[in-house]
């Protein structure tokens, strides 16, 4: 439990990233801006990581991991990580869609399947990990492709309310206003995405053959560093958590 999180990347990613650039620069449900204090960009990588998901054949299911750590000195209250199958790039053809898809996987729990999952967490202490896991299921009919899934994570600190989300909750067009300033150079706002942090992405890898799966995992590779956005850029160092950097 002393341990912090890592983020993992697959193999590959670097070299298909623009595979997915329409995919995720499409039109995406737009997270509420509702007020959540912002927190040091720096501390977003130590949130979530760890965040692996399985490559199945249609008709199979696998596991998805993750981590949550506590990089504050207060501990986090009732943690609810929730992960949510968002997106489809198929193949042959690159087709985009966003779910529902027919066939698409879902996320199963003990209590709950479908393609959402709400992945309780209770208490975290300071600098401290906890590790979980969801089933993620497909049936005969489950399309090749990768399957973008995103995350949010919620909790309190110190009687604060706090949320951080990922790429994926945003629309492009809001996305763009947060990260983009006039001369084109990268920034991140909080503020005007109305979350706390960023968080990674992750994608279902689904394949019937071994061909389509080298597709399919390049397609994934390239959900996680597209949808990360200016998350990898400014997880490297501290900064302002709510302008320009």
């Amino acid at each position: 439990m002393g341990d912090r999180p890592v983020r993992r990347g697959r193999a590959g990613a670097v070299a298909t990233a623009v595979a997915l650039a329409v995919l995720l620069g499409g039109s995406i449900g737009s997270a509420a801006a509702s007020g959540y204090p912002p927190l040091p960009i720096a501390d977003d990588r130590g949130f979530l990581g760890n965040l692996s998901a399985p490559t199945l054949a249609p008709g199979s299911s696998g596991t998805l991991t993750f981590s949550v750590g506590d990089p504050l000195a207060a501990p986090l209250v009732g943690a609810v990580l929730t992960l949510e199958v968002y997106a489809f790039n198929g193949f042959p053809g690159n087709a985009t869609d966003f779910v529902p898809v027919a066939g698409a996987p879902v996320l199963v729990t003990p209590t709950t399947s479908g393609p959402t999952a709400n992945v309780s967490l209770g208490g975290i202490a300071p600098h401290s990990v906890a590790r979980g896991s969801v089933q993620v299921a497909t049936s005969a009919t489950t399309p090749n492709g990768a399957f973008a899934v995103r995350t949010a994570l919620q909790f309190s600190a110190n009687g604060t309310a706090y949320r951080l989300a990922s790429r994926g909750w945003f629309s492009a067009a809001v996305w763009a206003n947060a990260t983009e300033l006039p001369n084109g150079s990268v920034t991140v706002n909080l503020t005007r995405l109305g979350v706390s942090g960023v968080l990674p992405e992750t994608a279902v890898v689904v394949a019937s053959s071994t061909f389509e799966w080298v597709l399919a995992a390049l397609l994934a590779g390239a959900v996680v560093l597209v949808a990360a956005g200016a998350f990898v850029y400014f997880r490297r160092g501290p900064g302002a958590t709510s302008g320009a950097r």
